[in-house]
């Protein structure tokens, strides 16, 4: 299946700083990729770099078409969302949902209309008198709104509570997402996101470090949880990442023999949000 996005060595420096260090990744069709780092990783500049928004080194390919010189053509099958405060505050919503209907080509105003008449939100609100939970609701009206082939959402939950947080994602995947679209968010929380993911991107300082469908963690990734008395032993066979836990310790690793671990204790996949942990921080001992 020929992928929707292809980097190759994609670089891009701000004067001396390298935020995005000859990157390659694709991403396919019905897929919702995770691409997820701590903050300064090189997020948002490869979002950027996919949307045709910044000049990059490398190659870039998004639908097959080169993002910097074909952007116009390009925002017919994407579309992108930020975090809630990106709204104008100002503007009132029917006047948000007729710029999106004269702007972007590829909306559809009724959907939009369809999923507001379930909430609360007026359409002569300004999105200042809105709480942060109804900001959320309208980007999500927004988003059901349009037809893209691929939706790009950069911390789209930022500052919101948990019960917020939540109902986006399980509206977006219930009301939104099907096998005709794909869906790449960028978060550095990663436990908000886990449950939906089909596939992982970890980048750091500009670096990707892990790269795989989450269907195949478990066969490079093993998780460990040891008494502290066995925990000398299972150190031996090098585990990536430690942290203690009260009584017992938790270990992960990579490429290692399963069967030699369950003398250790309790063997499992490791959660994304520890191995993100162990990703980044290497041999560190939390």
């Amino acid at each position: 299946m020929k992928a929707l996005v292809t980097a190759k060595g994609l670089t891009k420096n701000y004067g001396r700083f390298r935020a995005v260090d000859k990157i390659d990744f694709e991403i396919k069709p019905g897929r919702v990729v995770g691409l997820v780092g701590p903050n300064g990783a090189g997020k948002s500049t490869t979002l950027k770099a996919i949307l045709g928004l910044i000049k990059y080194r490398g190659e870039l390919e998004v639908f097959g078409r080169n993002p910097r010189n074909e952007r116009a053509q390009l925002m017919h099958d994407i579309s992108y969302i930020s975090d809630v405060a990106s709204l104008p505050e100002w503007i009132r919503v029917d006047q948000l949902l007729d710029l999106m209907e004269s702007t972007h080509p590829s909306y559809d105003l009724r959907k939009s209309l369809n999923f507001l008449a379930r909430t609360d939100i007026n359409k002569s609100h300004r999105v200042k008198h809105l709480s942060r939970g109804m900001k959320t609701q309208l980007h999500l009206a927004i988003v059901m709104g349009i037809n893209a082939r691929m939706l790009v959402l950069d911390e789209p939950t930022l500052g919101l509570d948990i019960i917020y947080r939540t109902e986006f994602y399980d509206q977006l995947m219930n009301e939104y997402f099907d096998p005709q679209r794909t869906i790449l968010i960028t978060t550095h929380q990663i436990e908000e996101i886990e449950h939906i993911l089909t596939d992982i991107i970890i980048i750091n300082k500009g670096k990707i470090i892990i790269n795989m469908p989450i269907e195949e963690i478990a066969n490079h990734y093993v998780q460990l949880t040891t008494s502290k008395d066995t925990a000398d032993q299972a150190r031996k066979l090098n585990p990536v990442y430690e942290k203690d836990l009260l009584n017992e310790a938790l270990m992960i690793f990579e490429n290692t023999d399963t069967q030699r671990l369950h003398e250790f204790g309790e063997v499992s996949t490791p959660h994304l949000a520890d191995l993100f942990v162990a990703a980044v921080k290497g041999r560190h001992h939390a």
